[in-house]
């Protein structure tokens, strides 16, 4: 069935959610090095950026999601999962009050919001961003950002519980290896959110 774009990312009911598109993730205090040469290589900042400038154009509101840790750990939960416990062998991981937790600069207004977690790998879970949305009247959600490994599939799978409609961006996300990336669009992502371009929302938002 057609995906009706304009509908679904209309200004008024529509949001464009950028997940973890950070300074210590892909910018210039990234540990992640084939995750920072696959964004550099598919242009996913760029491609955001146009997402991202296109919807405040229109109006439409840009919330960061973000991730962090306190220095004690307090709020999150250390032991639960492979991935957070090894790269929580780096004490100064994405620690709350540095650099690392930083939106990168190409994608922050000062009138963006922002929705910061401390544990696991939805933007949802813990956080306040399902009553800021609903606050916004908001009921569709477009995500860029990171990673198709983990952090979009979450962002879609919990948006959808939730009852919220969602697009995401395929040229401003990005996953590692590359087939496995895709294969998470094609397999995944592709059940639960419409599958669009920058290109396309940039046209939608006009």
């Amino acid at each position: 069935m057609p995906i009706d774009l304009r509908s679904l990312a209309a200004p008024g009911h529509s949001a464009v959610l950028v997940m973890e598109m950070q300074r210590g993730v892909v910018g210039d205090l990234a540990k992640f090095p084939d995750l920072v040469e696959v964004c550099a290589r598919r242009d996913v900042v760029a491609n955001a950026s146009s997402v991202l400038a296109a919807a405040r154009a229109a109006g439409i509101p840009v919330i960061h999601c973000t991730a962090a840790f306190r220095a004690d750990r307090a709020g999150s939960h250390t032991g639960n999962c492979p991935f957070i416990t090894a790269l929580l062998k780096d004490p100064a991981h994405m620690l709350e009050g540095t650099g690392a937790i930083e939106v990168l600069p190409a994608l922050l207004d000062p009138a963006d919001l922002e929705s910061r977690r401390y544990h696991g790998f939805s933007p949802f879970t813990g956080t306040s961003l399902d009553m800021t949305l609903r606050s916004l009247g908001v009921s569709a959600v477009v995500a860029v950002g990171l990673s198709l490994n983990l952090g979009i599939p979450g962002l879609a799978l919990e948006a959808v519980n939730l009852g919220y409609r969602v697009a995401v961006v395929t040229d401003a996300v990005a996953g590692t290896p590359d087939d496995y990336a895709q294969a998470v669009l094609d397999n995944t992502v592709g059940l639960l959110a419409a599958r669009v371009t920058a290109a396309d929302l940039v046209e939608v938002w006009r």
